[in-house]
């Protein structure tokens, strides 16, 4: 009898609130590079994901957040499918999207064929999907692929003595960017770029480009990820490559260092920047390290977080806090959460986190090295911690603006 009862109270509460019942869960969408040359940072970023949630809770008020996870292959087709898939059939709210940086350039175009839903970028990199007419409702907390390479150029430059480099990077605008910001500094500090060689994503025969790398360069900067890198790791070994190493962001970080094999071991020593470092004594940096450690058995991820975990908790971490801010309010097409996203300065375990008025952050940023912490695990070490790294990488903005997109080309070596 009670329990007929019961079943028969919670269908009236059913029947009678069934608007207010479907009203307790915030749908949010969410896309990782699962297939594809990054499955491996798609991966890890789905993990600092799940740490967000695990430290931060999906409580909204009296509202519950709900993810619908898609895959892309760092292709903008494939994002633009993804997100045009969760919002028409599973009806998301909110995207968390994308990872890589063409997939975010057009989910930044397509952000603004929905200007009554809000986008927030879990990873991707690239200047253009802020800098270049940027989507009112696209908002990005980690800094793009030139603010991380601030301090980079001048390090080369001045401490270790490089005066010549050459650059292998893949094909795309992240990477490109990544290279203006390391050319830019590199340039300006009096340095020359005598080559700069790319490669598509998924490159699988790095001979020739390896055999085309002058011999006259103090060092070579590699723009690579994922298998890309593991791949031209390999053969540059098997060629008996001698040369010093420089690194992009996602060549140094975890999802290399920690692959499988020994020719990892070529980027002991190497000199590189990002938006983090495994080995910095911040509190903040130390507690999220443990709660990913904790969230996962060792084989199933990575000795430190990937710069991919990272970004997907720093932003998953910004859309909840914006949202406890508003008690999950998203009437007025979603008008309060856009404006609370926009002003939110969060703590991040990568330093603290604001965003300017074309909703990109400005962040901190950090000079490593690579090294072996003496059991056979790689690790970047902190060399230099740079606060407050803004878009124009602290040039005045018209100066900036002058000296175009990021490109195979672009920017020149000079002095700007």
């Amino acid at each position: 009898m009670l329990k007929g009862s019961v079943g028969l109270i919670a269908l009236g509460s059913l029947l009678l609130s069934g608007t207010a019942f479907a009203q307790e869960k915030i749908k949010v969408g969410v896309t990782a590079t699962l297939e594809g040359t990054y499955t491996v940072l798609g991966e890890d970023g789905m993990r600092g994901f799940q740490t967000a949630l695990n430290v931060l809770g999906k409580k909204i008020g009296d509202k519950e957040l709900e993810f619908v996870v898609a895959s892309t292959d760092a292709t903008p087709d494939s994002a633009v499918r993804a997100v045009r898939k969760l919002i028409e059939q599973d009806k998301v709210q909110i995207l968390l999207s994308p990872l890589s940086g063409d997939e975010g350039i057009a989910v930044k175009n397509f952000a603004k064929t929905h200007p009554e839903l809000t986008f927030v970028n879990a990873a991707s990199g690239a200047q253009e999907a802020t800098y270049v007419d940027p989507a009112p409702n696209f908002f990005r907390y980690n800094m793009d692929g030139a603010q991380w390479q601030v301090g980079l150029g001048k390090y080369a430059y001045e401490t270790k003595g490089y005066r010549k480099i050459a650059t292998v990077g893949e094909d795309y605008s992240f990477i490109y960017t990544q290279v203006f910001g390391l050319v830019l500094e590199f340039c300006g500090a009096g340095g020359q770029v005598t080559s700069r060689q790319w490669v598509p994503l998924g490159t699988k025969d790095f001979a020739s480009v390896i055999a085309a790398l002058p011999d006259d360069v103090d060092a070579i900067y590699l723009g690579l990820g994922g298998a890309d890198a593991v791949n031209f790791l390999n053969q540059y070994q098997q060629a008996g490559g001698k040369a010093h190493l420089m690194g992009g962001s996602i060549m140094i970080d975890q999802t290399i260092l920690s692959s499988k094999g020994s020719a990892k071991n070529a980027l002991i020593g190497t000199i590189a920047a990002s938006g983090q470092a495994d080995t910095w004594d911040d509190p903040n940096w130390q507690k999220f390290v443990k709660a990913y450690q904790d969230a996962f058995p060792p084989a199933k991820r990575f000795p430190s977080p990937s710069l991919l975990a990272t970004n997907y908790y720093d932003s998953t971490m910004a859309l909840i806090l914006a949202l406890r801010q508003v008690n999950g309010d998203l009437s007025d097409s979603q008008a309060k959460l856009k404006d609370a996203l926009a002003k939110i300065e969060i703590d991040a375990p990568n330093g603290k986190i604001k965003l300017d008025s074309n909703r990109q952050a400005i962040g901190t940023n950090f000079v490593t090295e690579v090294v072996d912490d003496g059991k056979g695990a790689l690790f970047s070490k902190v060399v230099k911690v740079i606060p407050n790294v803004n878009q124009t990488l602290g040039y005045d903005p018209a100066v900036f603006a002058k000296i175009g997109l990021p490109g195979r080309t672009v920017p020149e070596c000079k002095k700007y």
